[in-house]
C-alpha cells in the first residue's frame, strides 16, 4: 500500500499528502465539501520525480482526509494556539466541516486507521531512512508538501513561495539550512520564508535529529508556483518547468554537502 521508490541518494523525499485514495467506507461518511478533496498537495510527486535519479521516495496513496500522516499519534498540536488540521481531521483548511453531520471519525475510527495507514508509513519511511544512513553514514529526509497561497483560516495575506521548516533550525544541520535557503534567495521573483508559518511537522521533528546522523528539511511550496489553486487543480507546465529546475539544484546540493562532508 506504501509506494516505495529505492535509490542511493542520501536524500529520502517524503511524500505525505499528494495521495486522493479514500477508502469506501470513509468516504460515504464525507460531505460534498469532504469529497471535492481540495486539501490535496496536488502534483507534487510529479512535481518532484526525475530531478535525481537515485533519491528515494516514501509515498502515502490515501488521503489526509483519512489520516495525516503528518500528525503524531498522539495528535497533538504542531502549532499550539493557531488554527490548523487534526491527525484525522474533521474540517478543511477553510475551517469547513468535511463529514456529513454525525459521520465524524470517533475514537476507535482514528485508532484504527493509524494502524492501517499512518504506522505503516511511518515504518516505510523510518526503515529507508536507516538504510539510507547504514550506506552513507547520514541521512536527508526533504518532506515534500505544498498548499494554496492564500487561507485566511490558517494564515494572514499571501505565503511565501518556498517555506522552508527545521523545526526552529533544530532537525538538520545549520550548513543543510542554509544551502537550501540561499538556493531560494538567490532566485528572481520568488519570495521564501525559514521557519515562518510553517516550521515542520511532525515527521520532520520526529525524525531530524542531527546528533543521530538524520537530518529533516520540509519544503512546503505556495501552489501558485506550479498550478492552478482551483478546481480543477491544473498543473502549469510552465511554471513547473522554472520550480523543478530550482527543486533539482537543492536537492543536488543537499546530496553534494552530505557527499562533501560539510554538515556543520
Amino acid at each position: 500500500m506504501i509506494e516505495v521508490r529505492r535509490g542511493s541518494s542520501p536524500i529520502v523525499l517524503g511524500l505525505p499528502h499528494t495521495g486522493t485514495d479514500v477508502p469506501d467506507d470513509v468516504r460515504s461518511r464525507l460531505n460534498q465539501r469532504g469529497l471535492a478533496l481540495a486539501d490535496t498537495d496536488w502534483h507534487i510527486h510529479r512535481l518532484y520525480d526525475g530531478l535525481q535519479d537515485e533519491v528515494t521516495f516514501v509515498r502515502t496513496p490515501v488521503h489526509r482526509y483519512v489520516i495525516d500522516v503528518n500528525r503524531g499519534p498522539d495528535d497533538a498540536s504542531l502549532y499550539p494556539g493557531q488554527n490548523t488540521t487534526g491527525l484525522c481531521p474533521v474540517t478543511d483548511f477553510d475551517g469547513a466541516a468535511i463529514y456529513r453531520k454525525g459521520s465524524e471519525p470517533d475514537a476507535q475510527d482514528v485508532e484504527q486507521r493509524r494502524v492501517l495507514f499512518h504506522a505503516p508509513y511511518h515504518a516505510a519511511l523510518s526503515t529507508e531512512l536507516e538504510r539510507v544512513k547504514s550506506d552513507h553514514g547520514v541521512a536527508v529526509l526533504y518532506d515534500c508538501h505544498s498548499i494554496r497561497s492564500r487561507i485566511p483560516y490558517l494564515f494572514d495575506g499571501e505565503l511565501p513561495d518556498f517555506n522552508i521548516g527545521t523545526n526552529s533550525s533544530t532537525s538538520c544541520a545549520i550548513s543543510l539550512e542554509k544551502t537550501v535557503h540561499d538556493i531560494c534567495a538567490a532566485q528572481s521573483g520568488y519570495s521564501l520564508v525559514t521557519n515562518g508559518r510553517f516550521k515542520g511537522g511532525w515527521t520532520t521533528r520526529h525524525y531530524g535529529r542531527p546528533s543521530d546522523g538524520i537530518h529533516a528539511i520540509q519544503m512546503e511550496l505556495a501552489q501558485s508556483t506550479y498550478m492552478q489553486e482551483a478546481a480543477p487543480w491544473a498543473y502549469d507546465p510552465t511554471k513547473a518547468g522554472h520550480l523543478r529546475d530550482i527543486l533539482k539544484r537543492i536537492l543536488n546540493a543537499l546530496r553534494d554537502a552530505v557527499q562533501t562532508g560539510d554538515l556543520t
